[in-house]
């Protein structure tokens, strides 16, 4: 998307049907950035709570919310923090649209994208470790982790030797830096159907923000603040979030344990219904229409009347790795 382009929010109709948002209703949107998502909410006559960790997002969202009538309110906020700034079974809808926005993507300056050279960043709150700390810093053990797990990239050994080989001459300051260094490392074929640099990207940009388990922490907290009926809509875009959500749902619509770490217990009450398909996909049509919306999947449940459970991360399955800003730091060594 160019940065001219208006912002096109990703499956708005089958988010739209799966929330049932209504006048008077309060809608979570837990990632608000441009704003697609809460302005179709808000023309259905329901009240909006928007989450956004951006300042940048927050800041441009004030003209909609001065237009809303009191009916948008905005939080300069992760979305797991939720339940820090709503009250338990206040929410008859929470909805996520999980990843980088098209506007951080387009903004060079944040350094998301090696579309536009710009600093080695990729901070969604603009604060924190950014990904130019990252490369230059964590030792090749925990880069091959970060790139081959959160990045999904075979080559991640041959990278992360080659970041470490590169900063000893000179810090890793740039995405454009970054990207050659890639595809150095391992050139573009003509089959190729994505940037060489795509995976390592993808991988450092999840390491920084924290974004797995951020989404597992909102799961959680959509749990408490969902009242019975309250709709959960989800939409991501790779797999690594996917089974996040899906492995969520799972266990929530299950009476048994949903961890192999835990020992079999009596049947627990299912604190959450799925209805229909349990996952959407971007129509073919919307698919052609918006790149973005190719990967897309779209996962929905409905809150029960049943007390919230124990916030079990084990569920989930996540890597061990040394995120950021958790009192967690990477081996420096080489």
């Amino acid at each position: 998307m160019s940065a001219g382009a208006p912002h096109v929010p990703v499956m708005l109709a089958e988010v739209l049907a799966a929330l049932h948002p209504t006048p008077g209703e309060t809608v979570a949107d837990g990632t608000f950035g441009a704003g697609g998502y809460t302005r179709a909410i808000l023309d259905t006559g329901a009240h909006v709570i928007a989450f956004d960790r951006d300042p940048d997002a927050i800041a441009a969202g004030e003209k909609l919310a001065d237009q809303s009538g009191g009916r948008l309110r905005l939080v300069e906020a992760p979305f797991s923090t939720i339940g820090d700034h709503v009250a338990p079974a206040a929410l008859d809808g929470f909805v996520l649209d999980i990843g980088v926005s098209s506007m951080q993507l387009d903004q060079a300056g944040r350094g998301f994208s090696f579309r536009h050279d710009g600093p080695l960043d990729m901070r969604m709150a603009q604060s924190g470790p950014s990904a130019a700390d990252i490369v230059n810093t964590y030792g090749v053990k925990d880069l091959i982790r970060i790139i081959g797990i959160l990045g999904e990239e075979r080559n991640a050994p041959k990278i992360a030797h080659a970041i470490l080989r590169a900063r000893d001459d000179a810090p890793l300051s740039t995405t454009g830096q970054l990207a050659a260094l890639i595809e150095r490392v391992q050139p573009r074929k003509a089959k190729d159907t994505i940037h060489p640099a795509t995976r390592t990207f993808q991988g450092l940009r999840i390491f920084v923000n924290d974004e797995l388990r951020e989404l597992a922490r909102a799961l959680f907290a959509a749990e408490t603040c969902l009242k019975p009926g309250g709709r959960l809509v989800v939409v991501t875009f790779h797999s690594l979030e996917d089974r996040i959500v899906k492995r969520f749902i799972a266990d929530r619509t299950s009476q048994a344990s949903g961890s192999r770490h835990l020992p079999a217990a009596a049947p627990r009450a299912l604190t959450f219904a799925v209805e229909g398909k349990a996952m959407v996909a971007a129509s073919a049509a919307e698919a052609d229409a918006n790149p973005r919306a190719r990967s897309a999947k779209l996962r929905a449940a409905t809150r029960t009347d049943r007390p919230a459970r124990d916030a079990d991360m084990a569920i989930f399955g996540l890597p061990d790795l040394p995120w950021p800003g958790h009192g967690e730091q990477g081996e420096r060594s080489a």
